[in-house]
């Protein structure tokens, strides 16, 4: 009863979200873009997933996201699986595989309730740690592909340099009018330029009517497929389940989390839906979330509709959208990505002062404003900032979640030994202040 009583819920806030801030609504729909587009564009070209397929299935993992969890919640690809299936050029059968072997180990995961015991044994640092580096991350790699030569460099007017920097000011300008429809005026914009480019080309076409046909194919489980797949789960667990979980609740407080059981069973659901007709691995993530959020998305709403225009895309043109989303200025997507990685590094802020393990009252998501914030000391400040910094160290410098999750706990487990240590020194009576009363 408790899970149709949230859907009405969040109707009800998804109704009064849009009626009150149509714009920003459509405008954080727009948010994950930066993400979204460069992967699955890059894919579709290799032959290694079906893009009319990849937009109805998103679409309607979208439309089903935003009515049962009632926020902002993207569905992006699988950023480990994606990157292998460009390196290797991995086929439709052995990319739909893989995402189906991440899908089976995180069902188990979620129904075993492993991923829940993992939230409460997870230190939070750690956590925020994971969020801080995927923040910085996105940063670091919009900033790389910003400086990378541009396939027209300046000599093309469509896409340079001169579009980031004016799009970076609007940024600037914008950046306390959090409901600004800034996606939505860089979408609106990029739209018109990949248009005009498209158009005025001899080697490229406009999208022309094409109704989507579905097909049935069995994915290929060879290792190469499974060991994608593999590398892909710490990212999901992580990033995209525990990380993401975390992030609702940080970002917003008065809407019911979805635990990393729901997140988890949700990821596994799309996937083993999915992964029969050509469709795109895909999961949740903390960074389309921030970046949802930044632009203005505050409910369900805004991904219930961007799951319908993707729908619609998919349905009337399919695999025709390819060069026009091809041509969409890069220079655009970059900037959306940088503003998206600061918003989730961001949430490092409230690691001493808002995170849920100050609050002596916040266990089993409870509200915060019932408990009472607990004290910290500085050296538990210091300890504490330390294991985040390990955690977003060990991400950035090895490009990997996994090795920064178990630097941060190996950071934060050796904090745990000295202070058991030293407990134990006093129990005995050797500890420093023992040793002066004695004198």
């Amino acid at each position: 009863m408790a899970f149709f009583s949230n859907i009405k819920r969040f109707h009800r806030n998804n109704v009064a979200t849009l009626r009150s801030s149509p714009l920003a609504e459509i405008s954080g729909a727009l948010g994950d873009l930066g993400t979204l587009l460069p992967l699955m564009i890059t894919l579709a070209v290799n032959g290694s997933i079906s893009l009319s397929t990849t937009l109805v299935f998103s679409g309607f993992f979208n439309l089903a996201t935003g009515i049962v969890f009632g926020i902002p919640l993207p569905v992006q690809p699988m950023k480990a699986i994606a990157a292998a299936a460009i390196a290797s050029k991995a086929s439709e059968r052995e990319t739909m595989a893989a995402g189906s072997v991440v899908a089976i180990i995180v069902l188990f995961l979620s129904v075993t309730r492993l991923l829940h015991w993992a939230t409460r044994v997870i230190p939070i640092p750690v956590v925020k740690g994971i969020q801080f580096g995927a923040g910085l991350s996105l940063i670091i790699s919009a900033g790389s592909s910003l400086l990378q030569p541009f396939t027209h460099h300046w000599s093309f007017a469509l896409d340079n340099l001169v579009w980031s920097f004016a799009a970076f000011v609007l940024l600037i300008l914008t950046q306390k009018a959090v409901r600004f429809p800034y996606a939505l005026i860089i979408f609106a914009v990029g739209l018109v330029l990949a248009v005009v480019f498209v158009a005025t080309s001899d080697h490229h076409h406009l999208p022309v009517f094409r109704v989507w046909r579905p097909w049935f194919a069995l994915p290929r489980w060879s290792a190469d497929a499974v060991g994608m797949g593999v590398a892909q789960l710490p990212l999901t667990t992580l990033n995209s389940v525990i990380a993401a979980s975390a992030l609702a609740a940080d970002l917003l407080p008065d809407l019911p989390t979805p635990s990393v059981t729901e997140l988890g069973i949700s990821v596994a659901a799309m996937n083993l839906a999915g992964c029969w007709f050509g469709a795109m691995p895909v999961c949740h993530g903390a960074g389309g979330l921030a970046a949802q959020y930044r632009f203005g998305a505050r409910s369900g709403a805004s991904i219930i509709l961007l799951g319908l225009f993707k729908i619609l895309l998919g349905v009337l043109f399919g695999e025709s959208l390819l060069d026009l989303l091809k041509a969409f200025p890069k220079s655009l997507l970059g900037i959306m990505v940088v503003a998206a990685g600061l918003e989730l590094a961001k949430v490092g802020q409230s690691l001493n002062h808002g995170a849920p393990d100050l609050w002596e009252a916040s266990v089993d998501q409870q509200p915060r404003r019932l408990g009472r914030h607990r004290d910290v000391s500085d050296q538990e400040r210091t300890e504490r900032w330390t294991v985040m910094l390990m955690t977003t160290a060990g991400i950035l410098a090895f490009k990997n979640d996994a090795v920064g999750f178990v630097a941060g706990l190996l950071c934060h487990w050796a904090y745990q030994a000295a202070d058991w240590v030293e407990r134990k020194r006093r129990e005995s009576g050797l500890g420093e202040r023992t040793s002066l009363l004695r004198a």
